[in-house]
């Protein structure tokens, strides 16, 4: 075979072998997000209300029950390809207390061992280089402000408050504003809402890693349960 011949036929597997690198590169992450790993789970929202024949007084005492849920949401990008990134866990425990027409008080802590996602890859790197799980296992809200309704809030009727406290993550406390969603249903309070966190306010190393980029905030999101004890 003549070297000119031999040099068109490499160039050619060389120009294609680059084509297909390009389409690996950059159809592989689409085709794993939008065709493998599927869309993100929606956010949190409150159940639909039931009617019920009793409703149980807003004052006392109420604990988190089965049900509850709380975790993350970042935004990642692998490749030009952005993809929403969730990890959560049903290992919720806290009470809240209330009068007639305030909420009291509140506690919720959330076992960061237990939370997980789609992707044993990315929840590795959350419980080890990212969260650091094994020195700091819990994040905690705790309520700093009453929340104040002014009367007593109807039973099945939605209100929304901001609730004033204090969340530690990763072994770091910071004030926080937290816009919340809740109602009564029976026995039964459920709120739910989120907190936006930027990493480097609590010490928390950047998620991003190799061809994967998130960027410098992430959200703590939560359903929570409280029955009536």
């Amino acid at each position: 075979m003549a070297p000119t011949r031999r040099s068109r036929r490499w160039k050619r597997w060389l120009i294609a072998g680059i084509v297909a690198a390009v389409v690996l590169v950059v159809g592989g992450p689409f085709v794993y997000f939008h065709f493998i790993e599927g869309p993100a789970p929606a956010r949190f929202k409150l159940s639909q209300a039931k009617p019920t024949a009793a409703a149980v007084p807003l004052a006392g005492t109420w604990t988190v029950a089965s049900g509850s849920q709380a975790g993350y949401r970042v935004q990642e990008t692998l490749f030009g390809q952005s993809h929403t990134a969730v990890g959560r866990t049903t290992a919720v425990t806290g009470q809240l207390t209330a009068t007639a027409t305030e909420v009291t008080s509140t506690t919720v802590t959330v076992d960061m061992t237990q939370i997980n996602s789609d992707s044993s890859q990315r929840d590795g790197q959350f419980q080890g280089r990212i969260m650091d799980t094994a020195q700091f296992p819990t994040a905690k809200f705790t309520l700093t402000t009453p929340i104040n309704f002014g009367t007593t809030p109807t039973p099945g009727a939605t209100v929304t408050e901001t609730a004033a406290g204090t969340l530690i993550l990763h072994g770091t406390t910071h004030s926080v504003l937290v816009p919340v969603s809740a109602r009564q249903s029976g026995a039964t309070i459920q709120v739910t809402g989120s907190i936006p966190v930027m990493f480097s306010d609590y010490n928390i190393n950047n998620p991003s890693g190799g061809p994967a980029s998130v960027g410098n905030a992430g959200t703590v999101e939560f359903l929570l349960n409280f029955r009536h004890t």
